[in-house]
């Protein structure tokens, strides 16, 4: 980095999240400048992750409170970075994986760890006159022009929403467009006219935790009848039509199945599936992904199978991994360890990247330059529980990572991060790249 940055002052505070729960900001110091970031948090969360410090004291926020990440902030990581100068992002996020000395940052928490992280990034940002995608981009060694596909999360299930629906999240990539505002236009008119569709089947159009929406297909308590999913993909599909795009060509359609969420051993150590009142195996469901697949425009799968179901994800990988991109997440968890296992074992080909996951801004980047080196593609991506907070922008830009997940066309948790791609995109002016359709190959 140009300049070496002694840190003045650094702390820590307790601020409320997109689920009204609360969440790490932490505010740098250095000279006259000064930076703060927040950080998100998962519902759906994949085992490997690492920690994220909660206070577990019930008369506070029903358990959630961030009180002892916020100290360890402010009692540890301060006095030990407070005076000192740092001449570049590693060795600040070094210092603190250090100090933790746990595998899973369990000791000060990865929310207190990556808002440090992530504060530094945009501090030594502004003191070497970079906005903070350029900074991203110098420590990642990229140019930092290339604006990423959205994946639009417009119907929400599992997890982010209570409707008996089993997949998480149906996705519309707008990926056949020239320039990043166009195809963000196109989702949000999708988004506009799924809203009048649902209102004409009298269905709701109330919004899940990524701003997608959320009814309930069928009556009753549960699991979502035989054909609910496809219900959802053909509605999806009539927007699209509706809006006056072509599915396929300019706008395609992706799942976050989030399997690991409805899956289970059975007494023989086998996966199953409780999806639409079946239980599937492995096997099955990969064959129920491959009958969609061949007729509808579907290029993108994450976790279609169980973040344990290894063997279930190799052999999904064979029969559909030419054909489609089969993101990690669950799987991967953004940590190079089972990033190396993954692309040893030849198991899926993108990489979906969460900085909450790993801990750290500097460990994130590994994780995006490992999975391009192994010719895997890579998606940024907010978590359920986020915040005003853009830094996944920046970070998408300056890692030419090429995609994007920050939710649906609403709730400004979800569309801030889009303004900011726009702010960007205008920036760079005519240097501005899309990729388009090549993002999903590298």
């Amino acid at each position: 980095m140009k300049n070496p940055i002694k840190i003045d002052h650094c702390i820590a505070s307790e601020v409320i999240d997109s689920r009204g729960f609360p969440t790490v900001e932490v505010t740098l110091h250095s000279q006259h400048y000064s930076a703060s970031a927040i950080v998100p948090s998962g519902a759906s969360t994949g085992e490997g992750e690492a920690l994220e410090l909660r206070d577990n004291d019930a008369k506070r926020y029903m358990g959630k409170g961030v009180l002892q990440a916020v100290s360890h902030v402010n009692k540890e990581i301060a006095p030990a970075i407070v005076g000192k100068e740092f001449v570049m992002q590693s060795i600040l996020d070094d210092l603190m994986i250090k100090l933790d000395g746990t595998e899973n940052k369990s000791k000060f928490g990865a929310n207190a760890i990556l808002a440090v992280s992530m504060a530094f990034s945009r501090l030594q940002a502004q003191i070497n006159g970079q906005k903070l995608y350029q900074g991203l981009a110098s420590q990642f060694s990229s140019q930092g022009i290339t604006l990423p596909v959205p994946m639009m999360n417009i119907f929400n299930g599992g997890k982010h929403a209570d409707n008996g629906i089993a997949i998480q999240e149906f996705m519309i990539i707008p990926s056949g467009f020239d320039r990043f505002s166009d195809a963000l236009r196109a989702g949000i008119e999708v988004f506009h006219h799924l809203k009048k569709i649902l209102h004409k089947k009298d269905l709701t159009t109330a919004v899940g935790d990524e701003g997608g929406f959320a009814p309930r297909l069928e009556p009753g308590v549960g699991e979502a009848g035989p054909g609910s999913h496809e219900r959802v993909i053909v509605m999806i599909l009539d927007a699209i039509m509706a809006a006056g795009y072509k599915a396929g060509s300019q706008i395609f359609l992706g799942l976050d199945c989030a399997s690991s969420e409805f899956s289970k051993k059975n007494s023989q150590g086998k996966v199953e599936y409780a999806f639409e009142g079946s239980q599937l195996s492995s096997d099955e469901m990969t064959a129920l992904y491959g009958k969609w697949i061949n007729n509808y425009p579907i290029i993108s799968i994450e976790d279609g199978l169980a973040e344990h179901d290894w063997d279930g994800w190799k052999a999904m990988t064979t029969k559909l991994g030419k054909q489609i991109q089969l993101v990690g997440d669950d799987l991967f968890v953004t940590n190079p360890q089972y990033i190396k296992k993954g692309i040893e074992m030849g198991v899926g080909n993108s990489v979906l990247i969460k900085l909450n996951q790993i801990g750290s801004v500097t460990e994130t980047l590994e994780a995006i330059r490992l999975a391009h080196h192994a010719n895997y593609t890579t998606v940024v991506s907010h978590r359920s529980g986020e915040t005003e907070d853009t830094f996944i922008a920046d970070l998408v830009v300056g890692s030419d990572a090429g995609q994007i997940k920050t939710g649906s066309a609403s709730r400004t948790d979800r569309v801030s991060k889009y303004n900011q791609l726009l702010r960007i995109e205008a920036a760079l002016g005519a240097k501005a790249q899309f990729k388009g359709k090549a993002a999903f190959k590298r």
